[in-house]
C-alpha cells in the first residue's frame, strides 16, 4: 500500500492520531468515482485551486478599494468563518493517542492543517515541551501569491485555531513566521509556542498592521 504524504511522520504516536477529513463526502466521491474510475488528471485540481485562491484575493482587494475598512471587515469575517468550519470538521472523530504530550498534540494538529487543509509539504519539529515548528517546503500558492497576498491565509488559519480553542485545544499557544517562500526564502518557517498574555496579542497586532497597509495601498489605486 502506498503511503500518502499526510500519513507519514516518524513519531510512533502519529500512527494512532486521527482527525476528521474536511468535506469528507466530496472527498470520497473524488477518490472512488473520479480518481478510481476515470482518467481525470488530479494535477488540474491545482490549477482550479489557484483560480479560486486568485479569486479570493481579488475579491478582498476589490472590496477594500470600493468600501474601505467596511469591505475589508466583511471579507475578513467571511474567511474566518470558513476557517472555523474547516477546523470543526478536522476535530470530528479526532482520536488522541494515550500519553501524547501537549506539544506533540499541537504539532500533530498543525500537520493535519498543513498537509491536508493546505495541501502542502512540511517538515515538522517538536523543539521542546513549550515550542514546535515546521518548514513548509512546498505550498500550492507559492508561485502565484505574493508575500502580502498570504494575509488571506491568515484569516483562514485564525478561524481554524478558534475552532480548536472552542474545544479546549491550543488555548495558550501562539504562532509566528520568520520567512516565507513568496518573500524569497527557500521555505516558509513557522514557530508555535506557549505564549504569555502579551505575546498572544502579537497575532492581532500584526493582523491590524497588515490591514492598515492594505487600505493604504487600495487608496493609491
Amino acid at each position: 500500500m502506498i503511503m500518502v504524504h499526510w500519513e507519514n511522520r516518524p513519531e510512533e504516536s502519529w500512527k494512532e492520531f486521527r482527525f476528521g477529513q474536511p468535506y469528507a463526502e466530496g472527498l470520497s466521491r473524488l477518490k472512488v468515482e473520479v480518481l478510481g474510475a476515470t482518467d481525470f488528471d488530479p494535477a488540474t485540481l491545482w490549477q482550479w485551486g489557484t483560480m479560486q485562491a486568485s479569486a479570493v484575493i481579488g475579491v478582498l482587494k476589490a472590496c477594500e478599494r470600493a468600501f474601505g475598512e467596511e469591505g475589508q471587515r466583511v471579507v475578513r469575517e467571511a474567511l474566518i468563518e470558513v476557517g472555523r468550519d474547516v477546523g470543526r470538521q478536522l476535530l470530528q472523530d479526532m482520536k488522541i493517542p494515550e500519553g501524547v504530550s501537549e506539544a506533540e498534540l499541537v504539532s500533530f494538529m498543525v500537520t493535519a492543517i498543513n498537509r491536508v487543509v493546505y495541501a502542502s509539504l512540511e517538515e515538522p519539529a517538536i523543539d521542546s515541551d513549550r515550542e514546535v515548528s515546521f518548514h513548509i517546503t512546498w505550498c500550492p500558492h507559492q508561485d502565484y501569491y505574493t508575500a502580502f497576498d498570504c494575509r488571506v491565509q491568515r484569516y483562514l488559519v485564525q478561524g481554524i485555531i478558534e475552532a480548536m480553542q472552542e474545544k479546549g485545544y491550543m488555548g495558550d499557544w501562539q504562532v509566528r513566521f520568520d520567512c516565507t517562500i513568496p518573500a524569497g526564502a527557500p521555505t516558509c518557517h513557522f514557530i508555535l509556542w506557549k505564549a504569555t498574555a502579551e505575546e498572544k496579542a502579537e497575532w492581532e497586532r500584526y493582523t491590524e498592521l497588515l490591514e492598515r497597509k492594505a487600505l493604504q495601498l487600495s487608496e493609491r489605486g
